[in-house]
């Protein structure tokens, strides 16, 4: 099975209800309340992926369904959507425009195509396994960095890294140029359009993922858990982006020192 057309124009239709679903509640009453894992959602994480799921069910009723804020709809298709409305609420809620929608369509476990969408900004990264990243609609590319130490390395909260993983990320903090914190998905966007360099992150769920890895990858970076295999459904959550890949090998050799 392949991404179609038809994919493709369902996949923008769910960035732009989406958009349109989250802008009334920019910098303005967004209702917002506590998970039960005291993340933040707020009624446009609600509004936005309702709006989606209704898309997706009416033209893929046999396709299953992941999101953060409905949970899952099974299917029987073999391919799956998978959405995060609002990736990045805290920014959100604060009035930053550096949150995003992820929309990702994964294909037998794996994550064939993506979708960024920050709707404040109208800034939009789109990718599909085996063809070119676009961003806005003009080729994304990824630059190369010849050296870790030249490096630009984005996460969004060392917070999120529990004790042994923030031992590790300070291994590969003192070794780059500078560090970035904040960001959420909008740094993966970053990595595929030569802004960042380096994005290193845990505790993600397949809706904050999915979406990145066909963007990242198909503007000539990679992407990767942190033992250096691919990204899937099944994943933990440890992930790695790097605009050039020539810098896997020395990121997961940093990453390793856990506790040393």
């Amino acid at each position: 099975m392949r991404v179609t057309d038809t994919d493709l124009a369902l996949a923008a239709a769910l960035a732009d209800a989406a958009g349109s679903a989250i802008r009334p509640y920019y910098r303005a009453d967004h209702g917002l309340e506590a998970k039960s894992d005291a993340s933040p959602v707020t009624l446009a994480d609600r509004a936005a992926e309702g709006a989606m799921r209704a898309l997706i069910e009416r033209a893929f009723p046999a396709d299953a369904i992941i999101g953060e804020e409905y949970g899952t709809k099974d299917g029987t298709s073999g391919r799956t959507w998978v959405l995060d409305p609002i990736d990045g609420t805290r920014a959100f809620i604060s009035g930053r425009p550096i949150f995003g929608t992820l929309i990702a369509l994964m294909i037998e476990g794996w994550p064939m195509m993506g979708v960024i969408d920050q709707p404040i900004l109208q800034e939009r990264w789109l990718g599909v396994m085996g063809r070119p990243t676009l961003f806005n609609g003009t080729a994304a590319v990824a630059r190369r960095c010849p050296d870790l130490a030249k490096a630009l390395l984005a996460t969004t909260s060392p917070a999120l890294f529990d004790d042994t993983q923030l031992h590790a990320f300070e291994h590969l903090d003192a070794a780059v140029m500078s560090t970035v914190l904040g960001g959420d998905c909008y740094n993966y966007g970053c990595v595929a359009s030569g802004w960042l360099d380096v994005v290193v992150e845990a505790q993600l769920k397949i809706y904050d993922f999915a979406a990145l890895v066909p963007i990242v990858e198909g503007a000539g970076g990679r992407m990767c858990d942190w033992s250096g295999d691919p990204l899937t459904g099944d994943s933990i959550g440890e992930v790695i982006a790097a605009g050039d890949p020539a810098r896997i090998e020395e990121i997961l050799e940093l990453l390793a020192c856990r506790g040393h």
